[in-house]
C-alpha cells in the first residue's frame, strides 16, 4: 500500500525488546495519534521508524520501498521525517536558515511555510535560540514539512508548552495534506480531535486502536487501558 506500513516491527536498545511486533499502516492524508503512559515505548518507535535506532524484528515499508533498519539517511530518503521532541533546531541560525537547511533541492520554499505558521514571519531573521517555546515548535513541525515527507513523525509536540499554544498548534496538523502523519501527543482529547486514527500502547504492546472520533466518544475506555484494565 502507499503510505507507511509495517509488519511485526519489534523495537528497542540492543538485544533488550522495549515495543512487542505490531503491524501498523498509515495511508497518506490520514493523522494516526500514539496515544500511552510514560514508558510505554511511543518514543522508542518514533526513533525506529526514523532509522535513529535498528529495529529488532519486522519491517518498515514506504510506498512498498523497504527502508534498511537503522538507517536514517536511507529513511530520510524514502520521506519518513522526524519532528522530535527535543526540537533539534539549530539555535544560532535564524528561523529562514533554519528552513533553508532542510531543504530539498528544486523543492518546497522555506517561505511557503509561512502560510501554515504566520507568526514565524516577524521572527524570520531571528535566531532560533531566541524564539519562544511555541515558536520553537512552530519552526520544528515545518522544518520537517519543508522537506516535503512522505510520512511525517511528530513525537510530543507539546512537550513544555502551555495548553493554549498546543490547541492552536495541534490543528495545522490535520491540515497538512498529502502526507501520513503519525502523531505522539501527552494531550490526549486534542490529539484525538485532530487525528483520524488512534493506537494506544501500554508496556510495548497495542492494547487498543480504532477511529479517534469512536475514542473520543468514550474516554472512560481509554483510561481503563491506561490503568491496565
Amino acid at each position: 500500500m502507499s503510505g507507511l506500513c509495517c509488519r511485526g516491527l519489534a523495537a528497542g536498545y540492543g538485544t533488550v525488546g522495549v515495543v512487542q511486533p505490531l503491524d501498523l499502516d498509515v495511508a497518506p492524508g490520514t493523522v494516526m495519534t500514539l496515544l500511552g503512559p510514560n514508558g510505554a515505548g511511543k518514543t522508542t518507535l518514533m526513533n525506529t521508524l526514523a532509522g535513529l535506532l535498528r529495529s529488532l524484528d519486522g519491517e518498515v515499508r514506504v510506498d512498498d520501498e523497504v527502508i534498511r533498519p537503522g538507517r536514517p539517511k536511507d529513511a530520510s530518503g524514502a520521506g519518513l521525517v522526524l519532528v522530535a521532541d527535543d526540537r533539534a533546531l539549530f539555535k544560532s541560525l535564524t528561523v529562514c536558515e533554519n528552513l533553508q537547511v532542510a531543504s530539498r533541492r528544486s523543492g518546497v520554499e522555506p517561505e511557503a511555510m509561512l502560510e501554515l505558521f504566520p507568526a514565524l514571519e516577524k521572527r524570520w531573521s531571528i535566531a532560533a535560540g531566541d524564539l519562544s517555546g511555541g515558536e520553537q515548535q512552530m519552526l520544528a513541525v515545518a522544518r520537517g514539512l519543508v522537506q516535503q515527507p512522505k510520512v511525517l513523525l511528530i513525537d510530543e509536540m507539546s512537550m513544555g508548552l502551555a495548553p493554549i499554544i498546543v490547541r492552536d498548534l495541534l490543528p495545522v496538523v490535520g491540515r497538512v495534506a498529502g502526507e501520513a502523519v503519525i502523531l505522539v501527543e501527552q494531550h490526549v482529547g486534542l490529539a484525538l480531535e485532530v487525528a483520524d486514527e488512534a493506537i494506544v500502547l501500554v508496556h510495548g504492546e497495542v492494547k487498543l486502536r480504532g477511529s479517534a472520533a469512536d475514542l473520543a466518544a468514550d474516554l472512560s475506555v481509554l483510561e481503563r487501558v491506561y490503568l491496565g484494565a
